[in-house]
């Protein structure tokens, strides 16, 4: 009996260390992140997975380059954004998803300048760019993300590369300087922000045309950084 007691036990204290940290799970699952890398074009697409891979290794330091936890009467601007950038790759538990966007970009300058290989950044910033576009990536955890977040990143997962890459749709983006990406990283913030928390008031799971629409914010942004980086192919 005490080991069964203790097995329960086990159990319980497992279910609740998944739950604490169930931030580090991804926010699209890695079709869908490839999917949005592809559909803008970017040669590299496969890459873009990942980031969600080195979470498995660097942890928190990762985990919160993925997320921020929005209040819901809030607006993400560009100033908002600036605060956030000098906070890549460390632990932070309200994360900082918009700032490492932009410190990716600015990594991937770096090491082009400096002659080396600066793809992996690139790929980090596509797979942050598709994490934008998630809803439950621009708020806090709660019960209703307890409760759909596996759900919400699995949901046009399961229609597969090919499927989501016809189904992508993008519209036009111009970037010439990084005040028009903070720009146009607050307004998609906006409205993933604002979808978040109208799809917890309504208590339900996203539709796929939201999702898809969602997704084609993201893939938009990132061809219109793949050009404003001169790495359109």
């Amino acid at each position: 009996m005490k080991q069964l007691k203790t097995g329960w036990l086990l159990t319980l204290v497992l279910i609740g260390i998944l739950t604490a940290t169930a931030r580090i799970s991804s926010a699209w699952n890695d079709e869908t992140h490839l999917a949005i890398a592809k559909v803008a074009e970017y040669y590299k697409w496969y890459l873009a997975a990942g980031a969600d891979m080195a979470k498995i290794k660097a942890g928190k330091i990762e985990s919160g380059n993925h997320f921020y936890n929005s209040a819901p009467d809030s607006v993400v601007t560009p100033a908002l954004i600036e605060t956030q950038i000098d906070k890549y790759n460390r632990e932070n538990p309200d994360g900082h998803l918009y700032g490492a966007i932009v410190h990716a970009i600015r990594d991937y300058a770096e090491m082009r300048t400096r002659g080396k290989y600066g793809e992996y950044h690139l790929a980090f910033c596509a797979h942050y760019i598709g994490d934008l576009s998630m809803p439950l990536h621009n708020r806090p955890l709660s019960e209703y993300s307890k409760k759909y977040h596996k759900k919400m990143e699995e949901f046009v997962n399961e229609d597969g590369l090919d499927r989501l890459v016809e189904t992508i749709k993008i519209y036009p983006i111009i970037i010439d300087s990084e005040a028009g990406l903070l720009k146009e990283i607050a307004r998609i913030a906006n409205i993933s922000l604002q979808l978040g928390y109208r799809l917890q008031t309504e208590n339900r799971l996203i539709t796929k045309a939201e999702a898809y629409e969602q997704l084609g914010h993201s893939a938009s942004l990132f061809k219109a950084i793949l050009a404003y980086v001169n790495q359109e192919r």
